[in-house]
């Protein structure tokens, strides 16, 4: 089956794609960077760029597809172009016109748990979007999954983020208000079991996960998996609202939006427990809470330099090594095994329990930084000569950093290529100008560590250089950040392990 998903790099969408993938279907992504946000999924994915918004972008989308997933929704605004009507009842409605005229049979939309008793203006765009895709005069289905959870979502990923980085987490009223999430592979696979299904015509099903659960529950399982408890500073619910607005005109992340708050406040549970349809209906097994939030811990999505604000700098410090018994290669084996112990104390590797300092492909690795918490960087790509390393969200830095070594002359280069912004307009406040110089002491200290494990000796010591790039340099970096990402997604996927960049950097 040829199957149109509208939105699949966010939790849900990507998590639609890849189990549709998996069953075997063919997939065509439509999204307003359609041709990026297939780079890392196999050959049975296709672009189809446009905005779900722009009538005139969506058509043609559909031609020669079977069904119809269509993800994209927003849960905050951004006037004029991002609103409610745009994009959840309107993009619906181009969607539903797309698929009709393009004699598309089945159409599933996905909503939101809540979304005929909600009063949020969220929940009430999904209702006004439910009722446009009753007109479709194909077999549809209407999902309302309850929070879905998974890498990078804005609520429990959030939270996360908050726990590990702020010395105290805001919560609502008593931070008691009962939700019931779902994890993001639970309910991609049971949009992929829905497509096939044909007993599901003209139905409703209501998704949860099999706990329900609050704030305070998640904080405090969150502390076990993480180690960290900072305290928690209880925020009326109609001051909530107002904090929102004035955390926003910051640049300031809260863990809900005013539309959040109000769902919080409603509650966002199935009113019948009996009747999951993610369990009575499509019979997928719910993942447990407690693994599904040790899974996320693992598994927040890069921030790439493009992701952040202000210049992006590239920063380099080198050693040219003397004397020393090892080939480029072997020294960065050294490097390698020993990273935890040849970068500075003040980092702690695998802080986080239970955590790894394994260098290997797709690993993340935790650890501590003053005066921010508890960070996270995967390993991208690696070799026998060089590693690249991006950061996680949560990070004050949107970037990455590679080491390497090569042979110059009779000596053997240890090097260290920094390429970053700061994450937030908070971050870049922090980095400058302290931050920024205790970073570059970070890798300075890093790079006279590696010489004394070489066994040589670097007659001019660490050098280095900065610089911040211009538009095109900047784009070029963002560009080859951005692949490595999604190739690196792409060979685990395929399960291939191989990276393809080797031939195209």
């Amino acid at each position: 089956m040829r199957v149109l998903v509208t939105g699949g790099t966010g939790v849900v969408g990507e998590s639609t794609v890849a189990a549709l993938v998996e069953r075997g279907h063919k997939v065509r992504l439509f999204s307003r960077n359609a041709e990026k946000d297939v780079e890392q999924w196999p050959e049975s994915v296709e672009a189809a760029a446009g905005d779900v918004g722009n009538a005139v972008e969506v058509a043609g989308a559909a031609d020669g597809c079977d069904a119809v997933v269509h993800v994209v929704g927003i849960v905050a605004e951004a006037p004029p172009e991002v609103t409610f009507e745009r994009i959840n009842v309107q993009g619906t409605a181009n969607i539903v016109r797309e698929a009709q005229r393009a004699g598309v049979k089945r159409f599933v939309y996905i909503s939101s748990l809540g979304a005929e008793r909600g009063e949020s203006d969220y929940h009430r765009s999904k209702k006004r979007a439910e009722d446009v895709v009753r007109t479709f005069e194909g077999n549809w289905t209407i999902l309302r999954p309850g929070n879905v959870y998974g890498p990078g979502d804005e609520v429990i990923s959030l939270l996360l983020k908050m726990v590990r980085t702020l010395p105290a987490i805001p919560v609502i009223d008593s931070g008691d208000q009962p939700f019931q999430p779902i994890w993001a592979k639970d309910l991609g696979a049971a949009i992929a079991v829905t497509i096939e299904r044909k007993d599901l015509a003209t139905r409703i099903l209501e998704l949860g996960g099999i706990e329900q659960t609050n704030m305070n529950d998640v904080l405090d399982r969150f502390a076990r998996i993480t180690g960290k408890q900072p305290p928690r500073v209880p925020i009326p619910g109609f001051l909530a609202n107002l904090g929102v607005k004035a955390a926003g005109m910051f640049g300031v992340d809260l863990p809900v939006n005013q539309g959040q708050i109000t769902m919080l406040l409603e509650g966002n549970v199935l009113e019948d427990q009996t009747r999951n349809a993610l369990v009575e209906t499509l019979g997928i097994t719910p993942t447990p809470l407690d693994e599904g939030l040790t899974l996320l811990a693992d598994s927040l999505p890069e921030i790439t330099p493009q992701d952040g604000v202000g210049a992006l700098k590239r920063k380099q410090f080198w050693a040219d090594i003397v004397g020393s018994p090892h080939t480029p290669e072997g020294l960065f084996e050294i490097f390698r095994s020993s990273f935890s112990e040849l970068t500075p104390m003040h980092m702690q590797v695998g802080v986080e329990p239970g955590t790894t300092a394994d260098i290997e492909q797709g690993a993340t690795l935790t650890m501590s930084l003053p005066a921010r918490g508890t960070v996270q960087v995967r390993v991208e790509e690696i070799n026998e000569r060089r590693m690249t390393l991006c950061t996680l969200e949560g990070h004050a830095l949107a970037g990455a950093v590679r080491f390497l070594t090569e042979q110059r002359g009779e000596a053997v280069r240890f090097q260290i290529e920094v390429y970053d912004r700061a994450a937030t307009v908070a971050d870049w406040v922090m980095m400058n100008p302290i931050g920024d110089r205790m970073q570059s002491r970070t890798w300075e200290e890093t790079v006279e560590r590696v010489v004394v494990a070489s066994e040589g000796l670097a007659v001019t010591g660490v050098e280095k250089d900065e610089t911040s790039l211009d538009s095109q340099k900047a784009g070029e970096i963002e560009e080859w950040v951005e692949f490595l990402v999604a190739d690196r997604k792409r060979a685990e996927r395929e399960g291939s392990g191989v990276p393809a960049h080797e031939a195209r950097m």
